[in-house]
């Protein structure tokens, strides 16, 4: 990293990292959680490739911020889906279904892997593919709103959907 860089990001650090944090706390309501977030906004912006100037480097920042906060409230609620999926339907009794009132050690360790297998996949997408599917399932947009959402074809919504889909087949196949 040159030496230009470095200071940007150690300036950024000095006038704006208590305020990062708390933008970051504000989003996913914990002061530990945004910490390690706001870390890894200025680590993404470290790793930025291109060396040109940034027209606005706190707003950039904010943003990387702001899309590490929404992914991970995101996955959070993924992973609410897929455990409310695991648990028993309410009203269920144990005559209707005996083994899901016995969660065995080996089932929820089972379960967790399969999850974290997830959040690889998509943690390893690319930006726009990981967004494109997202809207699609946790937020239930079409591939026609997701299009005009992210300002692209609805055929690479298909293309970027289809390549989530693979991905994390192929993730949790290798369990």
């Amino acid at each position: 990293m040159n030496k230009a860089r470095k200071t940007l990001l150690e300036k950024l650090f000095a006038d704006h990292g208590q305020s990062l944090v708390r933008f970051v706390t504000r989003i996913v309501r914990s002061t530990e959680d945004a910490e390690d977030i706001a870390q890894h906004a200025y680590l993404r912006l470290q790793k930025l490739s291109d060396e040109k100037d940034l027209e606005n480097p706190r707003a950039y920042l904010f943003q990387i911020a702001n899309n590490l906060a929404v992914d991970q409230l995101r996955r959070g609620k993924l992973h609410i889906e897929y455990v409310n999926q695991q648990l028993p339907a309410e009203g269920a009794t144990a005559t209707d279904d005996d083994h899901a009132f016995h969660q065995s050690p080996e089932r929820v360790l089972a379960a967790r892997q399969q999850l974290q297998a997830i959040h690889d996949a998509m943690d390893s997408l690319p930006l726009k593919c990981r967004q494109a599917f997202l809207l699609h399932r946790s937020r239930g947009l079409s591939y026609s709103e997701i299009s005009r959402e992210m300002n692209i074809s609805v055929s690479s919504v298909e293309k970027y959907i289809l390549q989530a889909l693979k991905v994390c087949r192929k993730k949790v196949g290798n369990l």
